[in-house]
C-alpha cells in the first residue's frame, strides 16, 4: 500500500488545540472536505467556546450499524508545535498518533470501502472537539449517539504490538476548598481553625484509599493554603484525581472521598467540593468479547488486547452498553510531547484491518440488497 502522507501533513499543520476554537473548526472543515465526497451527510453541533462536534451519517441497509469515534482536538497550544516531518519508518508531528493519525486510518479505510462497494452504508462517524480536556461538553452527545449502534470503534493509538484496547480505567477529579478561621499564630492561636491542618488530614485519608492490587489510585496532585508561617491558615485548596479499574472500586473511591470531605467538617472547617466522576470505567463485557471474537475470525488470527490506565471517549461509549473497542489507530509514541510519532507500517496494517472488519460487518448481509433509506 502506497500512502501519500502529504494529506496527513496538512491535517497535522493545522493547530487544533482544544481551546483554539478557530483552529479546531478549521481542522473540522478539512475533515468535512475529505469525508463528504464519500457520500456522508453532515450534522454539525455548533458550540460557542470550543470547536463544533461533527456527525457524519451514511445510508442504512441490512448490515450491522457501526459508529466510528474520534476527536479533532490536540493538546498543543497555538504556535507551540505545528511541524510535520517523516523519514523511512515514522511520521512526526502533533496528533500523528493522538489522534489525527487515527482519524486518517478511518478515512482511508472508508475510501477503500467506497471504491469496493460503490457507496458506504451502515457506518457513521462522530468527531468531537474536546476529548483532550475531558469531553465535558461532548460526553452527553456521545452517550446519546453511541447507544444507537451495534458496535463502536475508537481510533486512539494502537499498542506497541497493535493491541486493541478492551478496558480503560475510570477517572474522577475534584477541586476541594477547605475554609477555616484565620488568626494570629502567636497571640490568638486558640482562636483559629487551621484549614491547612484539616486539609493535611484529608490528604492522608484520601491517599489511603489507594489499592494498587485492585488497580485503584487516589492522587492529591496539588495543594495550596495559608499566607505565612505566623498566621493560622483560613483557607486551603487541593486538586485530587482518582482512577479505578472496575465498577465496585469506582463506587468505593467516590463514596470514600465524599465521606472524608463530610467527616472533616466536625473540626469546624467548611468543605466545598467541585467536580466528581469525569469518565466511568470501560470494563470488558460479554458483548465486547463476542465482537472481538468476530473480528478475530474476520482477520484470521487472535488480536492482542490490553487494558490501559488512561481514559478516552471509549469510556463514554462503552458505558451505554454498546460493545466498544479502542486502539484502532496506528502505533505511535511520544504523544502529548514534541517527540510524538507514528509508525508508517502501522498505518498500512490498520487501514487493511479496519477495511476488512467493516466490509464483513456492514456489507456481507446486504451485498445483494439495494441501499435502504437514509436514517
Amino acid at each position: 500500500m502506497n500512502l501519500d502522507y502529504a494529506e496527513l501533513a496538512d491535517l497535522i499543520r493545522c493547530n487544533s488545540h482544544s481551546k483554539n476554537k478557530l483552529g479546531v473548526d478549521k481542522h473540522g472543515e478539512q475533515m468535512i472536505a475529505l469525508i463528504e465526497p464519500l457520500g456522508f451527510s453532515l450534522t454539525r453541533y455548533q458550540r460557542e467556546h470550543i470547536g463544533d462536534h461533527l456527525l457524519f451519517r451514511s445510508p442504512r441497509s441490512s448490515g450491522k450499524r457501526i459508529l466510528l469515534l474520534g476527536h479533532l482536538d490536540t493538546v498543543f497550544p497555538k504556535s507551540t508545535f505545528t511541524e510535520f516531518s517523516e523519514d523511512e519508518y515514522y511520521v512526526y508531528g502533533p496528533g500523528v498518533c493522538d489522534m489525527k493519525g487515527g482519524n486518517w486510518v478511518a478515512l482511508n479505510a472508508l475510501r477503500r470501502l467506497k471504491q469496493q462497494y460503490g457507496q458506504l452504508a451502515n457506518i457513521d462517524w462522530l468527531l468531537v472537539s474536546d476529548e483532550e480536556i475531558g469531553s465535558d461538553d461532548s460526553q452527553s452527545l456521545t452517550t446519546k449517539i453511541a447507544k444507537q449502534y451495534d458496535a463502536c470503534f475508537v481510533f486512539e493509538a494502537a499498542g506497541k504490538e497493535h493491541e486493541l484496547v478492551v478496558a480503560r480505567k475510570g477517572i474522577a477529579t475534584y477541586h476541594i476548598t477547605v475554609t477555616g478561621k484565620p488568626a494570629h499564630a502567636g497571640n490568638h492561636y486558640r482562636d483559629g481553625i487551621d484549614a491547612n491542618f484539616a486539609m493535611a488530614n484529608m490528604l492522608l485519608e484520601m491517599s489511603s484509599l489507594t489499592d494498587l492490587k485492585a488497580g485503584s489510585t487516589v492522587n492529591v496532585g496539588k495543594v495550596q493554603g495559608g499566607i505565612g508561617a505566623n498566621t493560622i491558615s483560613g483557607k486551603a485548596t487541593m486538586q485530587v484525581e482518582a482512577r479505578f479499574t472496575n465498577h465496585p472500586e469506582q463506587q468505593r473511591l467516590l463514596e470514600g472521598i465524599e465521606n472524608i470531605c463530610m467527616a472533616i467538617e466536625i473540626t469546624g472547617v467548611e468543605v466545598d467540593v467541585q467536580g466528581g466522576l469525569q469518565r466511568g470505567v470501560m470494563a470488558p463485557t460479554q458483548a465486547q468479547q463476542a465482537l472481538l471474537e468476530e473480528i478475530n475470525d474476520i482477520l484470521g488470527e487472535a488480536q492482542p488486547i490490553e487494558h490501559r490506565g488512561g481514559v478516552s471517549d471509549a469510556n463514554t461509549a462503552s458505558a451505554t452498553g454498546t460493545p466498544t473497542l479502542d486502539g484502532f489507530g496506528p502505533y505511535g509514541d511520544g504523544d502529548h510531547t514534541r517527540n510524538e510519532r507514528a509508525l508508517k507500517s502501522s498505518f498500512e496494517l490498520r487501514i487493511e484491518q479496519v477495511t476488512a472488519i467493516l466490509s464483513e460487518l456492514c456489507y456481507r448481509a446486504s451485498i445483494a440488497a439495494p441501499a435502504a433509506h437514509q436514517a
